[in-house]
This record gives C-alpha cells, sequence and structure tokens, in this order.
C-alpha cells in the first residue's frame, strides 16, 4: 500500500512530465529557483539519493549530489528509471524498518517513503501548473496528505531551504488547495506561490 502510494504519486508526474513541449522545459515553475527542467532534475535525482539513502549513504552524500544533472539527453526515461529504482530499492527486505540519515533527521524507510510521496505529490501540482495542465491531484493521495501531514514531518527539522513556508488558509477553501497550502503553495495566484 505505502509503495503503491509512491508510485501512484510518480504516475501523475510521468503524466505530465510526457507532456513537456520541446520548448517548455524552461518555464517557470511555483518553485522560484527552478524552471521545468530543474524541477524535473530534482524529482530523478530526488529519488536516486533515496535509493544512496536506503544503502547507507549519508545527508552530506545526499546534499552534495542534490543538484547533479540527472536527466542528459533523455529526462522522461531518466525519471522513470529512477522511479523503478527508488521502488525496488524501497521493496527490499527491511528496508522500510531501516533508519536512513535523511537530511532533516534520521527516520526510517517508512517515513522516508512518506516523504518521498508527499514530496512526488506537490511537485505533480508544480508540474502542471508550469505546463498549465489540469492540476487536479489524486483525491486519494490529497486525503492522505491533508490527513497524515504532521505524522509524516513529525520531528523533522523543516526548513526553508527544503520545504516553503506554508501560507495560511482560506475560509471554505477546497480540500486540495488546503493541501498545498501546508506547503507553500497559493492555487490562487498564477504564479502559484504568494506574491513578493
Amino acid at each position: 500500500m505505502l509503495l503503491d502510494r509512491y508510485l501512484l504519486a510518480s504516475k501523475g508526474f510521468e503524466d505530465h512530465l510526457r507532456a513537456v513541449p520541446a520548448g517548455g522545459w524552461h518555464a517557470p515553475t511555483p518553485c522560484t529557483e527552478w524552471d521545468v527542467r530543474a524541477l524535473v532534475n530534482h524529482m530523478t535525482r530526488g529519488n536516486l539519493n533515496y535509493v544512496g539513502l536506503l544503502g547507507g549513504a549519508t545527508r552530506e552524500e545526499f546534499l552534495a549530489a542534490r543538484d547533479a544533472d540527472a536527466l542528459g539527453a533523455d529526462p522522461v526515461t531518466a525519471f522513470t528509471e529512477s522511479v523503478r529504482a527508488c521502488a525496488d530499492a524501497l521493496a527490499g527486505s527491511g528496508v522500510l524498518d531501516r533508519v536512513v540519515d535523511y537530511p532533516l533527521g534520521e527516520l526510517t524507510g517508512r517515513r522516508a517513503l512518506a516523504v518521498r510521496t508527499a514530496d512526488s505529490t506537490v511537485h505533480t501540482w508544480d508540474l502542471a501548473r508550469a505546463l498549465g495542465r489540469d492540476e487536479t491531484l489524486d483525491p486519494g493521495l490529497v486525503a492522505w496528505l491533508d490527513e497524515d501531514h504532521d505524522a509524516i514531518f513529525a520531528g523533522l527539522e523543516l526548513n526553508s531551504r527544503v520545504f516553503a513556508a506554508p501560507l495560511p488558509g482560506e475560509s471554505g477553501e477546497a480540500r486540495q488547495d488546503r493541501v498545498l497550502r501546508r506547503f507553500g503553495r497559493d492555487p490562487r495566484s498564477p504564479a502559484g506561490r504568494p506574491a513578493r
């Protein structure tokens, strides 16, 4: 079930990735420092870095490789292969109970998988917004993030280098919008982030 959720989130990202037009790689995203290509690289490199963590890599090694190019000439293939590698690593015997040296604090493979799934879900919205595509996230993933957010991130040293600061909610907003605001996204802003 946990791994299925990660694969579902990754598939949502892949669906948008396959629709990136030839001239769309430098389009801005709600992640202020990244264009589309940098966002896709973040996702691909993130999957590969999780493979490293699950194999015993340190947080320093994770962070050192965080921005290294993982896409090469074929971003779609690079991403899909990274998803498979990450899923295979997570499916290993005892991996979900192993403690890994995650950059925001030590956590079990089970919680690392939850953080990876959350990241994949939110960045799916970022990519959809950047491409002007349907931004509707999987309702099951949205419900899970809404209900389990605090448990997923409990005790982690959250900071602005890794996560955008949460935005205040609005009365009567949709569940997806509430989830996105917890991750610093502004669904009502054309840019997907607060105006500066």
